[in-house]
């Protein structure tokens, strides 16, 4: 096999084989930028270091681990090594959300394998769970909490009851968040996983882009006050549900029950549960990024590949992908929270907007001691779908006595 990227997963994919010593993987390559800098004194001393991408195509390596992320020019690298018959691993959740269809099927036309376990949820086998270990089920519903620079930030808040700048400012401090953490608060990351999750367990195909993504930047800690009155706590959570030829999919922050599986993970954890017509619900936990947990992810690949190549060639199994109608009117109850300079009139003047909309207030909170000139209060509605809810909030956007635009959180189950 061929490591190609030797940053933090990739010495950590090294270290573990050449550790293992069990004769079935043999490392041959290490290819990277400045390779004189990379080397490491405990490789094995035949092992071929290089620059040049072409010198694997053209070596005996038969497995390429591509851990170098991004599109350019990983993208390039692993299309050349599906066409040249290599087996594939790799952990880029980039090119698996955007390419993944098109580079299965090129790999089954040139009888080889990609595997991309490490690219959702790092050491959690989520993935190989999904497409051998559940593929008997017919899974309908898969959702989680992807993104463990979010999940931290919103447990901080929770716990510490700290401004969302500062949970941000700890969270890059321990290297849990980029010095721009956008692609994380806004959902970017968490989306392209979901994509992921929906090709390897629902068998559709979908665009990341296509998946409505909502930002936690909003969430203040008075907003885990009130989620806390209602029995819940707010996080981060990534959903999909196929409903005959509807894919509803949407990832951002939503109140879950503080006792639910959702509800106790805690700092940088992942959790993905899926939903089965046949073997119900099965829940996988544990550490989403870190260069241990998704080196043994990628070298769990890595031995899944070697098995199979140990046994031959393997057969083609032809890919039957669906591409359903992409929706986000989920149905749900609904979490309200607005701030308002308080006056006479505020709770009639939004009840009749929601009247009008035909959706059914369930309860009205306030806590006491904030200031009358920002007040912040919460209405939970019955559930309804968000096309329905979305009309309102443009009205109440613009009521006097509104200081800014409503933060409205679906309520899961």
């Amino acid at each position: 096999m061929a490591l190609v990227g030797f940053g933090t997963v990739g010495r950590e994919v090294a270290k573990i084989l050449c550790e293992r010593g069990d004769g079935m993987l043999r490392l041959t390559h290490i290819c990277n930028r400045n390779v004189e800098r990379k080397k490491q004194a405990w490789v094995p001393s035949d092992v071929v270091w290089t620059e040049d991408f072409h010198a694997i195509l053209s070596s005996n390596a038969e497995i390429v681990v591509e851990l170098v992320g991004g599109l350019t020019p990983a993208e390039d690298w692993v299309r050349s090594a599906l066409k040249a018959g290599k087996s594939v691993v790799t952990a880029n959740k980039q090119l698996i959300a955007r390419d993944g269809p098109e580079l299965l099927e090129l790999a089954n036309a040139n009888g080889c394998q990609l595997e991309f376990g490490a690219s959702v949820a790092g050491g959690v086998p989520v993935l190989p769970a999904l497409r051998t270990g559940l593929c008997g089920d017919r899974l309908h519903g898969i959702s989680g909490i992807l993104n463990g620079t979010c999940n931290y930030i919103l447990s901080r808040i929770e716990s510490a009851r700290i401004p969302f700048s500062e949970a941000l400012e700890e969270a890059q401090a321990r290297g849990y968040a980029e010095a721009d953490a956008s692609e994380d608060l806004d959902g970017g990351d968490a989306r392209a996983k979901l994509a992921i999750l929906a090709l390897a367990g629902l068998q559709v195909r979908i665009a990341p882009e296509d998946i409505r993504a909502r930002s936690i930047r909003h969430v203040e800690a008075v907003d885990f006050d009130y989620a806390a009155q209602l029995g819940c706590t707010i996080r981060q959570i990534s959903r999909t549900d196929l409903v005959r030829e509807t894919l509803y999919a949407e990832v951002g922050p939503g109140l879950v029950p503080a006792s639910s599986p959702f509800g106790r993970v805690q700092r940088n954890l992942n959790l993905v549960l899926t939903s089965g017509q046949y073997g119900g619900d099965m829940a996988f936990l544990g550490a989403g990024a870190g260069g241990d947990p998704t080196a043994v992810a990628v070298v769990s690949d890595l031995i899944f590949v070697a098995e199979g190549l140990s046994v031959g060639k393997r057969t083609p199994r032809p890919l039957r992908l669906a591409s359903p109608k992409v929706s986000c009117d989920f149905e749900t109850p609904w979490y309200l929270r607005m701030v308002v300079k308080d006056q006479p009139g505020i709770i009639a003047a939004l009840a009749a907007i929601l009247s009008e909309h035909g959706l059914n207030i369930d309860a009205v909170l306030q806590k006491p001691g904030f200031d009358k000139n920002a007040l912040p209060f919460v209405i939970t509605l019955e559930p309804c779908r968000d096309s329905q809810l979305q009309p309102a909030l443009h009205e109440m956007l613009v009521l006097p006595f509104a200081l800014r635009p409503c933060l409205s959180l679906p309520m899961l189950r």
